[in-house]
């Protein structure tokens, strides 16, 4: 298939997805930085994704897992990371659909706006990449969670991706801007906490630490201002395990 016909594939299914996906309502925008930065948010499933390609209100690009942008790897990563948890009698249908979405995951993941992240030495790659778009005043998105429970709202985070920083400020002399982004399907809403900025002269491995605490703080903070709802998980799994925003109400009625 040419890229000109997987460039209309992606434009139609966007479309699509444009009609049909919530509009959302954005609290924070007022203290966004003036300059590029990186947004670091909740996956909270296909909704992380799905609010940075349909919804963000600014340019930005998003970090995808290089697994969903390669055709030999696409039903592999994708059944471990949607559908293994299913029920073991409905796994070999899952694995069927896992092959069978590759040439339309492989077109969308391509010709959306992301960057592709690896987990070998191509990670300089992801960094290089990463740091050209935010020279060029384009925003960059990042979920970092991974499959370790951090509290109520989130998952951990893996830090890795704090390292961009280093690389940011020797080719711009600047620090770079983390900004918070909890998303929360529940009530329609995408709040942005105010940034957490990089220090050059603290030591790496505490200031990656740092960097990492203070935005998981502030994105449980920002869950946990809003009305009390079911928090939209990392994994999907059955609602009945969903945690809420605030879990001391939870046994109200």
């Amino acid at each position: 298939m040419g890229e000109q016909a997987e460039e209309r594939i992606y434009r139609v299914v966007k479309g699509g997805l444009n009609l049909i996906y919530p509009k959302v309502s954005f609290d924070g925008l007022e203290q966004l930085p003036q300059e590029a930065a990186i947004f670091v948010g909740n996956h909270s499933q296909a909704h992380g994704p799905l609010v940075g390609e349909l919804r963000l209100p600014f340019p930005r690009k998003t970090w995808c897992a290089e697994e969903m942008m390669t055709r030999g790897e696409v039903a592999g990563y994708a059944y471990r990371d949607f559908w293994a948890w299913k029920p073991a009698w409905s796994h070999p249908f899952y694995k069927l659909l896992s092959h069978l979405i590759v040439p339309l995951a492989v077109i969308l993941f391509n010709h959306a706006e992301t960057i592709p992240v690896y987990r070998d030495s191509r990670i300089l790659s992801t960094f290089r990449q990463t740091v050209k778009s935010l020279e060029a005043g384009t925003g960059v998105l990042i979920f970092p969670e991974y499959d370790r429970r951090r509290n109520h709202v989130l998952d951990d985070f893996q830090d890795s991706f704090i390292d961009v920083a280093k690389l940011f400020y020797r080719r711009t002399g600047k620090a770079l801007a983390f900004v918070p982004v909890y998303i929360c399907p529940a009530l329609h809403r995408v709040c942005f906490g105010e940034a957490v900025r990089f220090d050059p002269a603290a030591p790496t491995d505490a200031e990656r630490a740092r960097i990492k605490e203070e935005l998981i703080a502030r994105i449980t903070a920002l869950a946990e201002a809003l009305p009390r709802h079911r928090v939209v998980p990392y994994r999907p799994q059955p609602r009945k395990n969903w945690h809420y925003s605030r879990p001391e109400e939870a046994r109200k009625p």
